[in-house]
């Protein structure tokens, strides 16, 4: 039973959003300053709009540039997929909220794509290409499994509930054409606990609750 003394059901009546995978990088030079770059990484299996792989990379999070001045940059093969996410999550993400270099990205297709994965007890690689660039991130030291179940009040929209399995990685970086980016990984305080600010996100799916499917489809 939950809270409320309800019986938990096996089947969300809800609408799912979309569902894939979505881990991320965020690296600072200063463990107490803010962040110096920011990497979201998807691999979208089911959405409104189909399919889709890709990364948004903000090199210089608060510098309202794109590439190539500066490495901030969405490479991905659907970007009509990419502008919903966009729209809909990541500018409602507390990490990414106001950042200016986030309304001045440069959209690249990607070419091409491949992940590395180990048995999810050491390391993780997610690799990207573009035509003149490569994107490669990584995570390293991953640690247990977490699963993860929030609420609509407790998920970033406010509209959603999210689910999803959370490895955190102690060690991560972002290199784009051999280079790395600025800054190393740090903690934060994450669904009610200190976590790493580098993590795996699998099986993620955000879900319109019934009551809100219901209203959205009248």
């Amino acid at each position: 039973m939950n809270k409320a003394g309800s019986m938990r059901t096996s089947i969300n009546q809800g609408r799912v959003d979309w569902s894939g995978e979505n881990p991320g990088i965020y690296l600072k030079d200063d463990s107490d300053g803010d962040y110096t770059t920011l990497g979201l990484f998807f691999r979208i299996v089911l959405s409104p709009y189909g399919r889709g792989t890709g990364a948004i990379i903000l090199g210089e999070p608060n510098t309202p540039s794109g590439w190539p001045l500066v490495p901030n940059f969405i490479i991905a093969d659907n970007q009509r997929l990419f502008r919903w996410l966009i729209d809909g999550w990541v500018r409602k993400m507390p990490t990414f909220i106001g950042r200016v270099g986030l309304e001045n990205i440069t959209w690249i297709d990607l070419l091409g794509s491949s992940k590395h994965p180990t048995d999810l007890t050491k390391n993780y690689k997610e690799s990207l290409l573009g035509k003149g660039i490569e994107v490669q991130m990584i995570w390293e030291d991953l640690q247990t499994p977490l699963p993860v179940e929030l609420t609509k009040d407790n998920s970033v929209t406010k509209a959603h509930e999210m689910y999803a399995v959370f490895l955190e990685a102690q060690n991560a970086q972002i290199t784009i054409n051999n280079t790395p980016c600025r800054g190393r990984v740090a903690t934060r305080q994450f669904f009610g606990k200190q976590m790493s600010t580098a993590f795996l996100a699998l099986s993620e799916t955000w879900v319109t609750p019934q009551e809100m499917s219901f209203q959205h489809a009248t």
